[in-house]
């Protein structure tokens, strides 16, 4: 066995060079990765990169190759990453403070301009912070508080996703979606809240109250006012007949019987009752 080594060592130390070489010029690449290559501090190639309409499995993943100890490879997170905003205190425009929390899911779509601008995706997260800070206050500054509570919220949000992207393409990266957690007014403030809240309901059911009311009485007097027409032009076609039916219903109503009942004495010429008289 000795032999075969001082024979062949040339051959060995060779190809354990070589097999070192090519294992160190071997770079595995996995779905969820997006690798750059960068040599003298420049990229010059991506492995793997985001493309939308490429399938799984075929979308550049596996074994790749550079130049070893002259080519660096950075890998980059191909999956949605988060931004998380802390807490911030919006002024709407109802006067009302709220406290907001938000965050945004991103992507990078273009991993050389990533390495390029920012470095890291680390790097991009600290970056876009700042960024939906401002264009969420921006935005939910030209809105009410009632309106987060109604569909305009999802407007709103289309409108700070919209912006947070113009500003992430600068980094490479493309903001998927935009959330908020929480939108509540500061703790005191909600009780006020409801309370203006409930004067103002309380002011437009007074206000519907009256309309009804006056349209009511307008409707009334109208039918009343067509009523007496009618009564008018029919008994005014017999008049005694009608002074017939009015002496009748002033009897029901006088000498009907109820505990309050009351004794009336009349003569028996009184001209109230003359049509008992009559045939």
């Amino acid at each position: 066995m000795s032999n075969v080594w001082q024979d062949y060592k040339a051959f060995w130390i060779g190809a354990g060079v070589i097999l070192v070489a090519i294992l160190m010029s071997m770079i595995v690449v996995p779905e969820s990765e997006q690798a750059v290559v960068i040599r003298t501090g420049k990229p010059i190639a991506v492995y793997n990169g985001y493309d939308p309409k490429a399938a799984f499995g075929q979308t550049g993943a596996g074994v790749h190759f550079r130049i070893p100890l002259v080519d660096k490879v950075q890998r980059i997170d191909k999956r949605l990453l988060s931004v998380d905003m802390e807490q911030q205190q919006v002024l709407s425009t109802d006067q009302d403070r709220l406290i907001v929390d938000a965050y945004a899911r991103y992507r990078i779509i273009d991993p050389i301009k990533m390495v390029e601008t920012a470095g890291t995706t680390e790097r991009v997260t600290q970056q876009l912070e700042p960024i939906l800070s401002s264009v969420l206050r921006q935005e939910l500054g030209k809105r009410t508080f009632q309106s987060l509570l109604t569909a305009e919220r999802g407007k709103a949000m289309e409108n700070i996703r919209d912006g947070l992207d113009r500003e992430a393409r600068e980094y490479g990266a493309q903001v998927v979606d935009v959330r908020i957690k929480r939108a509540d007014l500061p703790e005191g403030a909600l009780a006020s809240a409801f309370t203006r809240m409930e004067a103002a309901r309380q002011e437009e059911a007074k206000t519907i109250t009256a309309k009804g009311q006056k349209d009511a009485q307008i409707i009334r007097a109208g039918a009343e006012g067509q009523a007496a027409k009618i009564y008018a032009d029919s008994f005014g076609q017999d008049p005694g007949f009608y002074d017939f039916y009015r002496a009748m219903q002033s009897y029901d109503v006088s000498f009907a019987k109820n505990e309050d009942a009351k004794t009336i004495l009349l003569g028996s010429d009184n001209a109230y009752l003359k049509h008992f008289k009559e045939p």
